[in-house]
């Protein structure tokens, strides 16, 4: 007989230890890499957006400068205008259109307002001329609603 009974000196089925969370999977590194990229392009993308942007959040501020001290005189319409210009510049500065006046500058701003051309037509006119007559014809509201859909309009 033998004396010793190879079965009785098999051991139970141990399982392995349970891993810890640290550290991660390979695939848990590329995902973070590609969130930790993700959000840095995002980020990226905003500044870059709200930085070119700065024009416009400065034009309409001081078209709200303009709205509070709306008065019917022709320093009020130069004032409009030179805003006008002043956005127009930075926004088409291939077009130059700080050099405009006249009836070049009002086709301008027809041409590069982004509804209602043909109704704003005289109110753009009216705008533009008052900026020299001795007494304007135009009511300031008009031309302020004409300059906050023109600057609306305005994407970068």
């Amino acid at each position: 007989m033998m004396e010793q009974d190879p079965l009785s000196q098999l051991r139970d089925i141990h399982l392995p230890q349970p891993g810890g969370f640290w550290p991660p999977a390979p695939g848990w590194w590329i995902l973070l890499a590609i969130a930790l990229a993700l959000a840095v392009l995002a980020f990226v993308l905003i500044r870059r957006k709200y930085r070119r942007n700065r024009w416009l959040r400065t034009a309409r501020k001081e078209l709200q400068r303009l709205e509070q001290n709306a008065t019917a005189d022709d320093r009020w319409f130069a004032a409009m205008n030179q805003l006008l210009k002043q956005s127009a510049r930075i926004r088409y500065p291939e077009r130059v259109p700080e050099s405009l006046s006249g009836e070049p500058w009002i086709h301008f701003l027809l041409e590069t307002s982004p509804t209602d051309r043909v109704a704003y037509r005289p109110i753009v006119e009216a705008m533009v001329n008052s900026a020299w007559q001795p007494v304007p014809a135009c009511k300031p509201a008009d031309a302020i609603a004409f300059a906050r859909t023109w600057l609306g309009g305005q994407k970068c």
